[in-house]
């Protein structure tokens, strides 16, 4: 087997790099990336026979195409706004693939990939990714399915590399019509920093206040629960205390926008300023506490008895006492390692479907759980039933 890893030298596509050296069957690993200083000085310090290094630019579709061909699969780190781009090449390329996004501009290439007898999962890191097998797992052990609340505390840099300050304007842009919750066989948009809710994480994170955002689990969890009568659909994260203290400010202000405006004759963006300092400041590059936290609410029932199901994980913790999970590699490697895992088992074939795939079609939770558990990644379940208050004690109560 062959991957072709596109922007394999990125700050998280590395970690899912390395995790195909350690973990995977692949013959032949190949690091894609326009940085080529950057790309073979990770071929050097990986030191294996199966990596290589090919300088590739996603915006020449044609050569891309050419050189993604004769590969299993493309393991696709690049950004955001370069999804749709990049899927274009894999389509064409008669690859499978596979990204960290989905936020949909996937969905247009289903049909070649089918007609490939291809397979493509976008979205597929913690969040979206692992959080879909959280919800999944609880609600295959429910008969109907009332609630689920999604949420994440994702405790990294505000702008540690220019792809993670792009995720951060993008999911608070006070116009994204991406922003959703799903109520009752609607899809309802909020605005930024919608319906606060507190969410309890295990330590050393706590107490975390979150909000609702733009993240692909609302619609491809509407989509897998409907046939058991999902009603709500919420999705929430937050990151490091003073990250939202900025944001929120710069949204209050009207900076989120990006307007712009005028210096010495020169117009530029608001929002371009800021985020190209805190690229370039200590600041923007450092944070008190790192590593990756979620946590999953699914209510429902199960033979007539109303349940709650709370699932969580824990991983390696970021004080240098784990070696490999130092400060913003306990967040690097909780994004990057699940679609390794992914990776390699679409490349194996175990995915029978073809086309564009949400992850609750492609994958089954135990099988990510497991291997996730190898690497030191736990998901943890805790159950609980609902009592329902009978007619007599709502009357006593009201």
């Amino acid at each position: 087997m062959k991957v072709f890893c596109l922007g394999g030298a990125g700050r998280i596509c590395r970690e899912a790099v390395l995790d195909l050296v350690e973990y995977s069957e692949f013959d032949a690993i190949t690091i894609a990336d326009f940085n080529e200083e950057i790309g073979l000085e990770l071929v050097r310090e990986l030191n294996d026979p199966r990596v290589s290094f090919v300088k590739v630019n996603v915006f020449d579709h044609d050569e891309t195409v050419q050189k993604m061909k004769g590969y299993d699969i493309v393991m696709d780190g690049t950004a955001i706004t370069l999804n749709g781009r990049s899927t274009a090449c894999i389509a064409e390329a008669r690859c499978h693939g596979i990204n960290l996004n989905g936020f949909g501009a996937e969905d247009e290439y289903s049909e070649i990939f089918k007609k490939n007898n291809r397979t493509a999962v976008p979205g597929f890191g913690m969040t979206p990714g692992v959080t879909q097998m959280m919800v999944m797992h609880a609600a295959n052990q429910l008969d109907e399915v009332e609630e689920v609340r999604v949420s994440h505390g994702s405790f990294r840099p505000i702008a540690f590399s220019k792809s993670i300050t792009e995720t951060t304007t993008y999911e608070y842009d006070p116009d994204l019509p991406g922003r959703i919750v799903y109520e009752k066989g609607q899809f309802v948009q909020v605005p930024p920093f919608a319906r606060p809710r507190k969410i309890q994480l295990p330590e050393p994170y706590g107490e975390t206040v979150q909000y609702i955002i733009p993240h692909s689990e609302t619609r491809t969890l509407a989509k897998a629960l409907e046939h058991k009568g999902v009603q709500l659909i919420e999705v929430r994260g937050t990151w490091p205390q003073k990250n939202m203290q900025l944001v929120r400010a710069l949204y209050d202000y009207g900076i989120m926008r990006n307007p712009k405006i005028k210096i010495n004759g020169n117009e530029i963006g608001v929002m371009d300023v800021i985020g190209e300092y805190l690229i370039q400041s200590r600041e923007g590059q450092e944070t008190e506490l790192y590593g990756y936290s979620l946590h999953i609410e699914v209510v429902g029932n199960k033979d007539g008895i109303k349940k709650r199901h709370v699932l969580y994980h824990t991983h390696p913790a970021s004080d240098g006492s784990v070696k490999g999970w130092e400060k913003l590699r306990a967040y690097t490697r909780n994004v990057g390692i699940p679609m390794a895992i992914a990776t390699e088992i679409i490349a194996k074939g175990l995915v029978k479907k073809t086309g564009v795939l949400i992850p609750e079609e492609a994958f089954e939770p135990t099988m990510i759980f497991e291997e996730l558990k190898k690497r030191g990644i736990h998901v943890h379940e805790v159950i609980e039933e609902i009592k329902m208050e009978s007619e007599e004690e709502i009357s006593a109560n009201a």
